[in-house]
């Protein structure tokens, strides 16, 4: 089998709330989505999706994307797509960095092999543990009061997790976390992420504000050493997400006792298969991981889906269902939550079939028919 063409579309995601806001005045009204898709001279073809959350978030943006995609595609024509570990080689020695850009390609991947063999990319990845898993819900930045409101609307929907996007001004987010807190019910899991937004002394500030609320303290601050410094100055659970971006960063975390939890992005790591291998790291440490993406639709979502359901229940900490946050469908068969809970598909693949009427036409086609 070998790779022909690789198309390149481009999607708009609107949020169902309007708006998302996180620490720094930062926030996104649309979400701007690449879709790829990979053919193959045996007529089977995948796809993958990568969606930075907007270009202020890490060292990544979505016309960036599908840049990186263009000039990286020439150079994979003629591969195996099945043989992920030489794909990925070739991606790494053809562009160095970028790993968000790589992404959806080795995504795609994942999905032709799971059609060629006839499995779930779960059950590649490891199998299905248990029918389903938890997910949190993402509570964008606003006053306590509105935000402790959504918990509990999201409460209404089966979620028991909460992501509180904080990191902003450290007296209103000590009353954010309070006042969100004040609201749960036993079970209850309430997390509060600064997005890297509070400096040092700030961090410092509010952990010790809210030394008695039961809450997860996530990516205080922008540099892994100062959330090291907070962490040693604090017994509340510690989160680490943006620093988290390859395997030498879990271990360093993992030596210093950095962390409890960490947030495994696929986009972050370069795809699947480098979320896969940093996937069972954490498992061999014992360290608990959130598995998510920086952002997207039913594709991404059905490759969390796949990612999260692969791994270990007692390490999975949470998960995501990015596209019950926007008004857009881009694929068919992706997973749909249940009471705060997804499961990945059965089908072969990612289990997902693209709505090429809502994705039009590729913005950019590399290959032959």
């Amino acid at each position: 089998m070998r790779i022909t063409k690789i198309k390149i579309y481009r999607a708009e995601l609107p949020l169902h709330e309007g708006s998302y806001k996180w620490s720094g005045g930062n926030y996104v009204n649309v979400f701007d989505s690449t879709v790829v898709e990979i053919q193959t001279d045996a007529g089977i073809s995948g796809y993958g999706e990568i969606c930075p959350l907007g270009p202020a978030y890490l060292p990544a943006y979505a016309a960036g994307a599908r840049t990186g995609i263009a000039e990286l595609a020439p150079h994979l024509l003629g591969l195996d797509p099945t043989q992920l570990g030489v794909f990925n080689q070739t991606m790494d020695r053809a562009m160095r960095g970028h790993p968000y850009v790589k992404s959806a390609l080795d995504m795609a991947c994942w999905d032709i092999l799971g059609k060629v063999t006839g499995q779930p990319v779960a059950v590649l990845l490891g199998g299905r543990f248990g029918p389903d898993f938890p997910l949190y819900r993402a509570i964008s930045q606003d006053s306590p009061e509105a935000m402790a409101q959504m918990v509990q609307l999201y409460r209404t929907q089966g979620y028991t997790k909460f992501q509180l996007k904080v990191g902003g001004n450290p007296d209103t987010d000590i009353e954010r976390i309070r006042t969100a807190a004040a609201g749960l019910h036993t079970g209850d899991v309430l997390v509060a992420d600064a997005n890297t937004g509070w400096t040092q002394h700030q961090a410092m500030r509010v952990v010790g504000a809210v030394r008695q609320v039961d809450v997860y303290i996530e990516q205080p601050c922008r540099h892994y050493e100062e959330c090291l410094a907070v962490r040693q100055h604090t017994d509340k659970p510690m989160v680490l997400d943006e620093v988290i971006d390859d395997v030498l960063l879990v271990l360093r975390g993992y030596q210093d006792k950095a962390m409890d939890v960490i947030n495994l992005k696929i986009s972050k790591v370069g795809g699947l298969t480098k979320a896969r291998q940093i996937r069972d790291l954490c498992v061999s440490l014992g360290i608990a991981m959130t598995i998510e993406d920086t952002w997207g639709g039913d594709i991404v979502t059905s490759a969390i889906a796949h990612l999260a359901h692969s791994t270990p229940p007692e390490l999975l900490f949470s998960s995501t269902d990015f596209n019950s946050y926007v008004t857009v469908s881009i694929a068919e068969g992706a997973p749909q939550r249940q009471n705060g809970r997804l499961a990945s598909s059965t089908a072969p693949g990612l289990g997902i079939a693209p709505r090429m009427d809502v994705l039009g036409n590729p913005v950019c086609e590399i290959g032959t028919a």
